[in-house]
């Protein structure tokens, strides 16, 4: 019916296509344990169902919202709609302040409130850095 030489083809470049899948999902596997959702405390608010995945909350650190005690530093994210309580053990950045941009990552206890691993303090486009 077909050739040996079309047969070959066909052989040929199914396998690079098999290859090729494979290799894709192998990649996008091992990329998905890496892999922090970013949400606001609006959308933290309407998550139906709560998991342990690490994730990413970000806004602006309320007013006056800032309880430090020895090591733990609790704090308000705002998106200006909706809040989420905050809390964190460690140094946080120097650009970490009350009216500013924060993304703290870490796991959701409950809609309301988030334990913070790491924080990450957001600038403007304006921001220059103190001269030594």
């Amino acid at each position: 019916m077909y050739g040996k030489k079309v047969k070959l083809r066909i052989l040929f470049l199914s396998s690079v296509i098999l290859i090729s899948v494979l290799t894709i999902f192998l990649i996008l596997k091992s990329l998905e344990e890496n892999v922090v959702y970013f949400k606001s405390p609006t959308e933290i608010k309407s998550i139906t169902e709560l998991d342990d995945k690490k994730i990413r909350v970000g806004g602006v650190v309320k007013e006056g919202s800032i309880l430090t005690s020895s090591k733990k530093i609790n704090f308000i994210i705002t998106d200006y709609k909706n809040e989420i309580n905050v809390s964190f053990i460690g140094a946080v950045p120097n650009l970490f302040a009350e009216g500013k941009g924060v993304i703290a990552e870490g796991t959701l206890q409950d809609k309301k409130y988030f334990v913070a691993k790491r924080i990450l303090a957001k600038h403007d486009e304006n921001y220059m850095p103190p001269k030594k």
